[in-house]
């Protein structure tokens, strides 16, 4: 395998954000506060205290400080802190695309999965939610009970101790 590093990061603020009633109201309602559209499925949206990163149609993970996401949700969704548990590993590297598919079933190969770009996917029997940072790295946003034994996996299948 090429050049990698598997690192676990500090605890950051984490939360689910959900949308179940006017998701247009939100829509329009987080535009006007924050100058910018929510990130489609798929993809991510970097403000300055906060990135927003949408897995699912109605679901996104609030990775930094929430500011007025509460406000703006309303009664039409929810906001859930999560940071307890979950592990943010930040696999870095020329090899992290080749990592991610021992024991996956995701394309992260794919030219399309770049920079800015999102998915939910199991590893290992894991769930596993992918942020692409850059080129040469990604984040991966594993549950806190598997944390130890995904890092271990990947330091395994890497050839490389962490």
């Amino acid at each position: 395998m090429t050049s990698l590093s598997i690192t676990a990061l500090p605890a950051a603020p984490l939360h689910v954000l959900e949308i179940w009633n006017d998701a247009p109201g939100v829509a329009k309602r987080f535009a006007k506060s924050y100058g910018a559209s929510l990130p489609i499925q798929g993809s991510s949206l970097k403000l300055p205290s906060m990135q927003l990163i949408r897995y699912e149609p109605t679901v996104w993970l609030v990775d930094g400080e929430i500011g007025s996401l509460a406000e703006i949700l309303g009664t039409d969704g929810s906001l859930t802190m999560i940071g307890g548990g979950i592990v943010r590993v930040r696999l870095s590297g020329a090899g992290w695309r080749s990592l991610l598919m021992e024991g996956g079933v995701f394309d992260a190969e794919s030219e399309d999965f770049s920079a800015g770009c999102s998915a939910a996917t199991v590893i290992d029997h894991v769930n596993v939610r992918l942020l692409v940072e850059s080129e040469d790295a990604c984040l991966a946003y594993v549950p806190l009970s598997y944390a130890h034994d995904m890092v271990h996996f990947w330091t395994v299948a890497a050839g490389s101790s962490v």
